[in-house]
């Protein structure tokens, strides 16, 4: 903004004020139209007395448009109170230099602009040079989004702290009160919404919301939407979404990753009536939502891997590191209580019998069966694992009595006894259980283990001995 100050006195020498009431037709004015840079002045009521050509190519209205109007008028509501008070300044005197704020062009689209501006007493006028820095400041939010999403990528914990970070983060440069991120899962060609904030569609995965609608469009198409009031031309079946000018905006856009396409959509809504989403907005969060899914991705590779690592494959329950992960804290939390609990060690009697007669399949879906009807016999409190072969352990995290574990034992062998039909072969089963409890048989993680491990073998040989085995 070299030179501004040069231009100022330029402006308020000689007949300057004389000019501008000529409504730009004097030579001064056309030099002054033939700046990229606007100049304007504004009278003690705050309203245009002049304008430059360059205005109507940053503001978007013809001098005629604003000579007259109050220049706040322009100014994006959340920036007119400090804009307000350096105009006070320079009126008391103080010169303002590279001031910047936001404003709104006639299309409704947000001009990033950078003022330098003095008061000419003699003239009661204040004179500005401004500058459009929009490109500048989008290169630059573009950046920070960037920088603040790939750090938000590794700092959050799972994907529903990433996309509260995603949300705060693209609501400090558009509005995004109305915030929605769907992924699409392929297995069972189902579309979830693991963040959504919305006060008009609480539910959007219920059949006909517009945001169901907007996300599956995107989706399929793997094509950004731009919804506008004064679109010419939105997309088939959304027309009536932007029919009057006071209704919101919309934008969604694919998140597409490089490996397996389109993987899910983010949706932003503005409210209604309020500041309007641009072509550079949807380019924007293009970009963005570009590094959004390969952080999804991220997250959900790493949430794959630690289940493999904790769960079992087969049944789906927690594996023998998980189980002593729960295990290390139900014994803290018994010992600051002084609570109770118990360890149940379940055998299958003659599993191997399956597995060489019926084959592997077979025995697979023994396992499967068995582990469901396991998990119908505890509390969701509680943990059923598998810990290998044919062998799972029941952790009751809390009893009330040395009873109550007996009592699940107890029920355990009811409901695992009860005859089973698994690809045309009718199953009988017979479990043996081994009861630990804490603190009667152990306070440490491998007494109980031991405790419960010995106490099932010897339910074993004791059923064996009563069928003559």
């Amino acid at each position: 903004m070299t030179g501004q100050g040069g231009l100022f006195n330029v402006a308020l020498s000689g007949h300057a004020l004389g000019i501008m009431e000529t409504r730009n037709s004097a030579p001064l004015a056309s030099y002054i139209d033939l700046l990229l840079d606007a100049v304007c002045a504004v009278d003690k009521q705050g309203r245009f007395v002049f304008v430059s050509a360059a205005c109507e190519r940053i503001f978007g209205y013809t001098p005629d448009e604003l000579i007259g109007q109050p220049m706040i008028d322009l100014v994006h509501p959340a920036d007119r109170q400090r804009t307000i008070d350096a105009a006070r300044e320079i009126m008391g005197g103080e010169p303002k230099l590279n001031f910047e704020n936001r404003y709104l062009r006639k299309d409704g689209r947000v001009v990033h602009i950078l003022w330098s501006a003095r008061w000419s007493e003699v003239d009661q006028l204040r004179i500005a040079v401004a500058r459009d820095i929009t490109e500048r400041k989008q290169a630059e939010s573009r950046q920070a989004a960037l920088y603040a999403i790939s750090e938000a990528a590794h700092a959050a914990e799972d994907l529903l702290a990433l996309f509260k970070r995603v949300h705060s983060i693209i609501g400090e440069w558009l509005p995004a009160l109305n915030f929605s991120v769907a992924l699409y899962d392929e297995h069972c060609a189902q579309l979830n919404f693991p963040y959504h904030v919305d006060d008009r569609e609480p539910q959007p995965e219920e059949p006909g919301t517009v945001t169901g609608r907007l996300c599956s469009e995107v989706i399929r198409s793997g094509l950004p939407i731009l919804l506008t009031p004064d679109q010419d031309d939105p997309p088939a079946g959304f027309a009536a979404l932007v029919a009057g000018q006071d209704s919101p905006c919309w934008l969604g856009v694919p998140l597409s990753s490089q490996n397996n396409g389109t993987i899910g959509a983010l949706i932003v809504k503005s409210v209604p009536g309020g500041e309007r989403y641009t072509e550079q907005d949807k380019e924007l969060l293009q970009y963005v939502c570009a590094q959004v899914a390969t952080a999804i991705e991220r997250k959900q590779l790493h949430a794959r891997l630690q289940r493999m690592a904790q769960y079992d494959q087969l049944t789906q329950l927690p594996n023998r590191e998980l189980l002593r992960e729960r295990l290390k804290a139900s014994l803290a939390l018994a010992r600051e209580d002084s609570g109770r609990m118990a360890l149940l060690y379940v055998d299958l009697d003659r599993f191997k019998q399956v597995n060489d007669t019926l084959g592997h399949a077979v025995g697979d879906m023994l396992l499967q069966a068995v582990a469901n009807r396991l998990k119908g016999c505890v509390r969701e409190t509680d943990t059923v694992a598998r810990i290998g072969g044919d062998e799972f352990v029941v952790l009751l995290h809390s009893i009330h009595a040395a009873e109550d574990a007996e009592n699940v034992a107890g029920k355990i062998r009811q409901v695992l006894v009860q005859p089973l039909r698994l690809d045309g072969h009718n199953l009988n089963i017979q479990p043996s259980i081994g009861v630990a409890r804490y603190p009667e048989h152990g306070t440490e993680e491998n007494q109980l283990f031991r405790h419960a491990d010995e106490a099932m073998y010897t339910a074993k040989r004791q059923h064996h001995l009563r069928l003559g085995a």
